[in-house]
């Protein structure tokens, strides 16, 4: 199928909301397939090359969520997927998260936000080619777009890959939270929860199960990768000095 990346799946069981964006994408240019429950989600899922998928958290037979992980952890797929919702409390966003959500629109929105949000996950998803990158046990392949700790797979969304590829091309150096969102959000950047619920995850997929800590927060400058915290204070502490003698 040569569908020139603009193949959606809308994953809907409101069939009046569902015909509403459908409408709207397809008059856009988009081919779209339609799901009303997340068994239908998975089928379709499994059988397609999607650029993207728009998911409604709330949902018969299997709810968005298990969908979501399912598609990331049964399925192996790094589709974008955008996931819907009437609740917009910080743990409902982190609960998406985890799972495997790219970013979480609350209802009511806009549609022309939507479309947005939707075409920067669809281009942010595409492969970056490069040289793996190690830090200490942890290696990015921005190629394969794979990355591992210790020999161990760690999975991660497409949003959550390009953080952590910019914090370990940039290592040790810190990055902002501005650099970050320019990096990956460009010209959409996401309001601070979401932000800080990707950041949240991506420590936890990193890092659990691990004695060293990798992502490390340095308070009111931004954030890096390294093995060894005390490493930046000590270069910041020499650069005081420095400056303060001269």
């Amino acid at each position: 199928m040569n569908h020139n990346g603009r193949l959606i799946l809308i994953v809907e069981d409101h069939l009046s909301i569902a015909e509403m964006l459908g409408g709207y994408f397809e008059a856009g240019g988009y081919e779209v397939d339609y799901a009303r429950d997340g068994a239908e989600a998975l089928r379709l899922s499994a059988n397609n090359p999607y650029d993207a998928i728009l998911l409604d958290r709330n949902l018969p037979r299997i709810d968005g969520v298990e969908v979501c992980r399912r598609i990331r952890q049964e399925q192996r797929r790094a589709t974008p997927i955008l996931m819907l919702t009437a609740r917009d409390t910080v743990q409902d966003r982190v609960e998406g998260l985890e799972a495997g959500a790219d970013d979480y629109l609350t209802k009511p929105f806009s549609i022309e936000e939507l479309e947005a949000r939707l075409r920067g996950l669809m281009r942010r998803s595409r492969k970056t080619a490069g040289e793996p990158i190690r830090v200490g046990d942890l290696v990015l392949d921005p190629h394969a777009m794979t990355a591992e700790r210790g020999g161990t797979t760690i999975h991660l969304t497409p949003i959550g890959f390009q953080i952590l590829h910019l914090l370990m091309r940039e290592a040790p150096r810190v990055v902002s939270r501005e650099e970050i969102q320019r990096e990956v959000w460009r010209d959409e950047p996401p309001d601070s929860d979401s932000l800080r619920s990707h950041l949240y995850i991506l420590r936890k997929a990193i890092d659990r199960g691990h004695d060293t800590p990798l992502l490390q927060t340095i308070p009111g400058m931004g954030f890096r990768i390294g093995e060894h915290p005390s490493a930046f204070t000590a270069s910041r502490n020499q650069r005081e000095a420095v400056a303060a003698r001269n």
